[in-house]
């Protein structure tokens, strides 16, 4: 356990030390609360929908999460590339605790990250029905920083260019955001939007987290923390047999 301790502290040592990593990572959740919260706000009160920007709170809380965690994946390309990856591996300790020590690392910044849009969100203007649901909504936060952080975990675990994990990432996580359900209502779509959805793990994140705040919920917040739990501890099995397998 000592050794997993040391390995996420060191991941949460580099996040506090790089203060223009934690002020540029809000500038887009910023950007959305903004343009979106506010621009979208009277149509979607005049559809009877009610307030835009508590309905889109949530979304752009799972946004912050999502960049953060599947992002820091890069550090196993740029550790591996610096050579510390490798002092690493040869340490006594299994690959395995490695593993887990950078994921529960990275889980947690993308935690910190997602409360920190929250209360930004709560200054734009976002209400939540009890202050009491910010507890339960961290533990979904912590769930959502976990599946994303050992996805691009594994994602990095089978690449050796920082560009092309970039990429990849860029043209995995826009479609994960747009399809989950972020920026638009879940009930009415149609038949083919509605199945990707569904299979899209980020929905029933950013659904629990409605559910929680607001008590508008698509799936219900049983299918959504059952749905979580086994992506997540899937994605955890993947991350760990790839990351088990690199070459240095």
């Amino acid at each position: 356990m000592k050794k997993i301790y040391i390995l996420w502290l060191r991941q949460i040592k580099r996040w506090l030390r790089s203060r223009s990593r934690i002020i540029g990572s809000l500038a887009q959740p910023l950007l959305f609360l903004w343009a979106l919260g506010y621009g979208f706000s009277s149509v979607f009160e005049k559809a009877g929908q009610g307030n835009y920007l508590n309905f889109l709170a949530p979304g752009i809380i799972g946004m912050g999460i999502i960049f953060t965690a599947i992002f820091s994946g890069i550090e196993v390309i740029w550790d591996r590339q610096f050579g510390f990856l490798k002092e690493t591996l040869v340490a006594p300790m299994s690959r395995l605790h490695i593993m887990i020590g950078r994921t529960l690392g990275g889980a947690t910044i993308a935690t910190a990250q997602g409360i920190m849009v929250m209360f930004l969100a709560m200054l734009f203007g976002f209400r939540m029905e009890h202050w009491l649901s910010v507890f339960p909504a961290i533990g979904v936060m912590f769930l959502i920083a976990l599946l994303f952080t050992s996805l691009g975990t594994m994602i990095a675990s089978l690449l050796k260019d920082m560009q092309g994990f970039q990429l990849i990432m860029n043209f995995l996580i826009m479609p994960l955001f747009f399809l989950s359900g972020a920026l638009f209502p879940l009930e009415g779509l149609p038949t083919t939007l509605s199945i990707i959805a569904r299979l899209d793990p980020l929905s029933y994140g950013i659904d629990a987290l409605r559910e929680i705040f607001l008590g508008m919920g698509h799936y219900g917040l049983t299918v959504d923390l059952i749905a979580l739990g086994s992506i997540t501890a899937i994605f955890l099995w993947l991350g760990s047999y790839f990351f088990k397998k690199i070459q240095i």
